[in-house]
């Protein structure tokens, strides 16, 4: 196969089922490795939307600098989406987020600006839109706030996901919650399709949506500080909230049981997945998502041992 963009490569992942783990007779637990895309997470199918849209919408030219906060794999996915315009970069990131990430940005040509750990996303995107009012020609996609954020995987990930069960529904949905783009596009058309579908949000402690107190925790790329815009509360039938030492504990187990080099907040997932499969009759089946790979993690201790149940 010959391809003429690194961007016809995203999407399509495949869909694993995770085996080593007592599970009611007949469960499964089928997870999408979103680590397969080019750019190394499910901000790949993001990145590139938001430019593709905002380009056909007259919004941005080829001189347009793009600027957006990010914990960094949004970045990275638009960076693939905008080297092949030419377009001027501008991520602004937390301290806090993974040195990797940000390597990965610059060397696809983006200015990284940080702002302090303590502000969280909510500093970054204050500073963002700063750099909006002073920068002629810029445009920010703000995947906190725009809809193309939810739709990119109303279109493309849940029908990927109808399509590799051969057009049967899953019992239940299970996905970590950042932006809650993903989601919230994914719960709105299993809905839509069967309202019988459970879709699950899955957080760490520290966010808001399971009714806790917002507040730092390591499990990266997962958590909220405010309810997102374009969650729906009615698509939202379990809230599980998961310790940093869960979501690490996983993290490293995927990787020994089953090879998966993922990052915490698939961890995470997959720690909710098997409470979910607690509450499920035999024989159902949950499907849940590993956002990205464990390699731009390394900086962060991600498979350090005493951060587990050993």
């Amino acid at each position: 196969m010959i391809i003429q963009s690194v961007n016809e490569l995203i999407g399509h992942t495949p869909l694993m089922q995770i085996n080593g783990y007592d599970l009611p007779e007949g469960t499964r637990i089928l997870a999408k490795l979103e680590q397969f895309n080019p750019g190394g997470s499910i901000k790949d199918r993001l990145g590139v939307n938001l430019l593709n849209t905002a380009l056909k919408e007259g919004r941005i030219n080829k001189e347009t600098t793009i600027i957006e906060p990010t914990a960094g794999n949004t970045g990275i996915g638009i960076g693939l989406a905008a080297i092949e315009y030419g377009m001027p970069m501008i991520f602004v990131v937390p301290d806090k987020f993974s040195e990797e990430k940000q390597v990965l940005m610059r060397v696809l040509g983006a200015t990284i600006i940080n702002t302090p750990t303590e502000e969280g996303i909510k500093g970054a995107v204050e500073k963002a839109k700063a750099l909006g009012k002073e920068i002629e020609n810029c445009y920010l996609p703000l995947q906190f706030e725009n809809p193309v954020n939810p739709l990119t995987y109303y279109e493309t990930l849940a029908p990927e996901i109808i399509n590799d069960l051969d057009g049967h529904y899953p019992d239940s949905f299970v996905a970590g919650a950042g932006s809650g783009g993903t989601f919230s596009g994914v719960a709105q058309y299993l809905k839509e399709q069967s309202s019988a579908v459970r879709t699950v949000v899955v957080e760490p402690e520290g966010s808001i949506l399971g009714g806790g107190e917002p507040g730092p925790h390591e499990t990266e790329g997962i958590g909220v500080e405010s309810f997102p815009p374009f969650m729906k509360k009615e698509w939202v039938d379990q809230v599980y909230t998961i310790s940093d030492k869960d979501a690490f504990y996983y993290t490293r187990e995927l990787a020994r049981r089953n090879g998966l080099f993922v990052g915490s907040s698939s961890g995470a997932a997959f720690a909710a997945a098997l409470k979910e499969a607690e509450t499920l009759p035999a024989g159902s089946t949950i499907v849940t998502i590993f956002p990205d790979g464990s390699e731009r993690y390394l900086s962060k201790n991600i498979y350090k041992e005493t951060r587990g149940d050993d």
